[in-house]
């Protein structure tokens, strides 16, 4: 007997989902929500929503308004849709028949949005249940869509196609596996292929957006079908609707990428109609996904290099794409001198601490590479899926995107001339000169603007054919920063910033003052440009410059810093943030010159200043902390005016965010706290114990209240791979600088550390920040038994077994590999007759992989440790003695004062056991390096 629902129920549940989403009353909806999280545990409650999806004339009978009636059934669907993700394979057989023949049925209405949403909760039930539970289901799609019995409805063609296209976007895994010798999508693609010749343009972009859907997979379901899908492309190239030719780009671009050799003989074609398209006026998204070709390919090694003969087509339809259109000129025109407004909430984006780089023992600490200064690099690429028709865009917190974040024409086209310029080098600014020239100086800024963001984009790929032009570029820019239109001081600053390189790097003192200095002063006053979009570019711009000059700006600290601290009074907060970035990137580079009294009296009032006015709880808290932990190491021991209050503040908000932590636990409806308090926090406590004196170090450590080991304790068994990371830094930076303070808790820590060394600890969608954490583990353990020495002796073997497994492991970046030999070699040291009767199974590869690495300190205390476990052990090195003979010779050479050459002697002396039989003349050799 048929499932019917009963009317009271139907109508109260139809009211409550009115309410979920109706803004006018939020006593009632807070209600209706609360209710229908209660009806969701009841198994009958997904009949009803599926009921009240498919069945439009009923529910309009429940008195609602046609509005009402499409917000009900939307809000049916999306309830519907969470309950099977949530519920799904625990519904009944009897539930799920009635719940997929009404989301088929509902794929039939005439409302668009309707048939949008049953396509997707159909696409849910295939995620949570299999292709296999439902196996009808792709048939009789395919016919519906197809109009096989030739009187499907336009209608139900489209809802069958654009449910197809879900089901395939979010199932081309299952869709591709083989069930017993059948593989799905080779029934699908040519199925899909004859779809693409509907007479309906809907039908047609959803068949081929099904296909793209397989393309970069290129599964051997794809692979059969490539040359079929290159006829249909070429034939649909043609097609009349925009949206079919947006899909016949993706098309392309997609297999640009993933068979560059059935592109390459067609580029002469194809570039005249991505051209083509991408000067389309109509419809700026299909312009956009033409543009998108020219950076895949571009960016494509096999590929590119077919574009050369094509040059004179594909950079001015770039160019002509990087002016701003009508809509845009209209919304920037004039921009507001808006310096001195507070910024609204909306401008704030959400911050987040930025990834550490893990810690290496060729210094003890990470190579600190110079990030990419925001706004230096001409985009950035948000991929990010396709929004549905009169969505709005979103960022992840739910705040609109701001128009100037999006990726767009002018973005992408910018993006592929800095590409191609990099491929192409002077062929490109021979084309592009004379339109430099001719915008250069044009009468309309928009012009203007899109010649200096073209200078700006090529000015990596083209530096040499650039060069002998900047004498004279660099001042016309220069004047540039003077336009009265913002939005060309903007670019720029931007422009400035990507010639810096060729600034910074000027020997000759008269060039230097003539270019350099300018340069750099005129940046620096535009960072209090009277808008603020202006001085975020100029800040920007700034810290490209740092990142080019390094420690040729110590002469400039001076106004450098005083410029600083008058942009910390005059920034609102979003500015604040680049600021900080200006502020670490000098103190990384020019590092202890930053200890003069005056430049430390200048600067740091400013920082503190704004310090007292962050509270623990704000997220600008993580990029301060940050700019701090820079500006600590800078100054070293001169920062201890200002560490207690600061490690005090790190403390306190490290016990906190623990605390918060294990409330969400507990309690469901307490927010998780954002786990970079924790990493900004540690990675600060790290900065301040490297740069004080370890006595002063050490106090801080001793006084902490909560105790400092018992809260790095809970932080390096924290789930979060970041905050371990950093937790395990500290660890080792303790281990260097506060020993005595760190050496009564090993008992509790070690033990912990030992589990963080099992690589089965590395979860697989996580496996590059899994890494970072054993990296950091290995150093810090590597650390811990310099200092510990014989202590280490009841863990020497349970540390052994972790590190030789790492060292074994193929797929270990050989980063973390060097560690952890290290490690092992340093355990060694104090715990060689632990590890000698071990030597055969990790000797070679301990060599192999510590040979080819610069000498370091670290290393030789390594080596040290490994000779000590040699001379408990010779025969072990019969398997390797060659290898054994040059590492000896290299770090024979580099280790004049070493300690491990006191063990020469006896080194020698037990190698005579190996060194026997067809090996006695190597022992006058070995003892002539040692």
């Amino acid at each position: 007997m048929a499932w019917t629902p009963e009317k009271q129920s139907l109508q109260e549940l139809a009211t409550y989902l009115k309410d979920a989403l109706s803004g006018q009353d939020q006593n009632a909806q807070r209600y209706a929500t609360m209710m229908l999280g209660q009806a969701k545990s009841s198994p009958a409650t997904a009949n009803y929503l599926a009921y009240i999806l498919s069945n439009g004339p009923m529910v309009q009978g429940l008195a609602l308004s046609p509005a009402d009636n499409i917000l009900v059934r939307s809000s049916a669907a999306i309830n519907l849709k969470n309950i099977i993700r949530a519920h799904g394979k625990a519904y009944p057989d009897s539930h799920m028949i009635f719940i997929r023949s009404s989301v088929l049925s509902a794929l039939q209405d005439p409302n668009s949005q309707i048939r949008n949403f049953a396509g997707s909760v159909i696409s849910e039930i295939v995620q949570k249940s299999g292709i296999l539970t439902w196996p009808e289901l792709l048939p009789e799609l395919l016919a519906l869509a197809g109009n096989d019995t030739g009187d499907v409805s336009r209608e139900s063609q489209e809802g069958a196609m654009s449910a197809l296209s879900k089901v395939c976007e979010d199932n081309k895994q299952s869709l591709e596996k083989d069930y017993h010798g059948q593989r799905p999508l080779a029934i699908i693609i040519p199925k899909l292929l004859n779809i693409t010749s509907s007479p309906d343009a809907k039908v047609r972009a959803f068949a081929l957006t099904s296909i793209n859907a397989f393309i970069p997979q290129l599964s051997q379901a794809v692979v059969a079908s490539l040359d079929d899908i290159l006829t249909r492309l070429f034939h649909l190239a043609n097609d009349p609707s925009d949206s079919v030719r947006r899909n016949v780009c993706h098309s392309f671009t997609q297999l640009a990428e993933v068979a560059p050799d059935k592109i390459r003989p067609h580029m002469d074609g194809l570039v005249d109609f991505f051209v083509l398209q991408q000067r389309n006026p109509d419809d700026p998204d299909l312009a956009l996904d033409a543009a998108e070709f020219w950076l895949s390919v571009s960016e494509n090694r096999c590929l590119c290099p077919s574009l050369g003969p094509f040059l004179g087509q594909i950079v001015p339809v770039l160019l002509e794409s990087m002016v701003y259109d009508e809509e845009d000129v209209l919304r920037l025109e004039g921009d507001a001198n808006d310096a001195d407004q507070e910024d609204r909430a909306e401008d704030l984006k959400p911050q987040f601490a930025t990834t550490k780089n893990p810690r290496f023992a060729a210094n003890g600490h990470a190579s600190t590479n110079g990030e990419v200064a925001p706004g230096s690099e001409i985009a950035f690429r948000d991929d990010t899926d396709e929004l549905s028709e009169g969505e709005v865009e979103e960022s992840d917190d739910g705040t609109e995107v701001n128009l100037e974040d999006r990726w767009n024409l002018r973005k992408c086209s910018a993006a592929a001339l800095d590409v191609l310029a990099s491929n192409f080098h002077g062929a490109v600014f021979a084309i592009i000169l004379p339109y430099l020239t001719e915008n250069f100086r044009h009468p309309d800024w928009p012009n203007r603007e899109a010649a200096v963001l073209a200078i700006g984009a090529v000015a990596e790929g083209c530096m040499d054919a650039v060069t002998p032009h900047l004498p004279d570029l660099i001042p016309f820019l220069l004047s540039l920063l003077e336009d009265r239109e913002p939005v060309i001081r903007l670019i720029t600053c931007w422009a400035l910033g990507r010639y810096s390189s060729w600034a910074s790097h000027l020997h000759d003192p008269g060039d230097r003052k003539r270019y350099f200095e300018p340069m750099m002063e005129g940046i620096l006053q535009k960072m209090l440009d009277k808008n603020k979009r202006v001085q975020e570019a100029a800040a920007s711009a700034f810290a490209n410059l740092e990142e080019t000059a390094k420690k040729t700006l110590e002469p400039y600290c001076g106004p450098i810093i005083r410029q600083f601290v008058q942009c910390f009074g005059k920034y609102k907060d979003r500015n604040m943030f680049i600021l900080y970035d200006c502020v670490q990137t000098l103190a990384e580079h020019v590092g202890h010159t930053l200890r003069e009294p005056e430049l430390i009296n200048t600067l740091m009032p400013a920082i503190i200043e704004r310090w007292a006015k962050v509270s623990d709880q704000s997220q600008e808290i993580f990029p301060l902390l940050e700019c701090l932990s820079y500006v600590a190491q800078a100054l070293g021991d001169a920062f201890a005016p200002f560490a207690i209050p600061v490690f005090t503040r790190c403390i306190r908000i490290i016990h906190q965010s623990l605390q918060d932590y294990m409330k969400s636990i507990d309690n469901e409806a307490f927010e998780k706290p954002s786990k970079d308090f924790l990493v900004t926090s540690l990675d600060m406590l790290s900065a301040i114990i490297q740069a004080l004196h370890p006595p002063k170090g050490g106090e801080l450590v001793a006084t902490s209240q909560p105790r400092f080991f018992d809260l790095l304790n809970f932080c390096m068994e924290d789930p979060s791979n970041d905050v371990r990371q950093s937790s395990y830094a500290l660890l080792g930076d303790c281990a260097v600088n506060v020993f005595p303070q760190l050496q009564p808790y090993l008992s509790t820590l070690i033990p912990i550390l030992i589990r963080q060394l099992d690589l089965d600890s590395i979860k697989a969608e996580n496996v590059e920040q899994g890494f970072s954490v054993i990296n950091n583990a290995c150093w810090s353990c590597g650390e811990i038994a310099m200092k510990e020495g014989a202590g280490m002796r009841p863990y020497a073997e349970q540390i052994y077994e972790r590190l030789l497994r790492i060292i074994g492991s193929p797929e270990v970046p050989i980063s973390v590999n060097e560690n952890a030999v290290i490690a092992l070699g340093r355990l060694g040291v104090d715990c060689s007759s632990t590890l000698a009767p071990h030597l055969g199974r990790f000797a070679r590869p301990f060599l192999q992989i510590l040979g080819p690495f610069e000498y370091t300190d670290e290393k030789a205390n390594a080596f040290l440790g490994f000779n000590r476990m040699v001379a408990k052990n010779p025969q072990a090195m019969e398997i390797c003695v060659v290898e054994y003979f040059n590492a000896s010779a290299a770090y024979a050479r580099h280790a004049n004062n070493d300690p491990f050459r006191s063990d020469s002697g006896n080194l020698a002396a037990s190698f005579q056991q190996v060194c026997s039989s067809g090996l006695s003349t190597a022992t006058p050799s070995l003892t002539y390096i040692l």
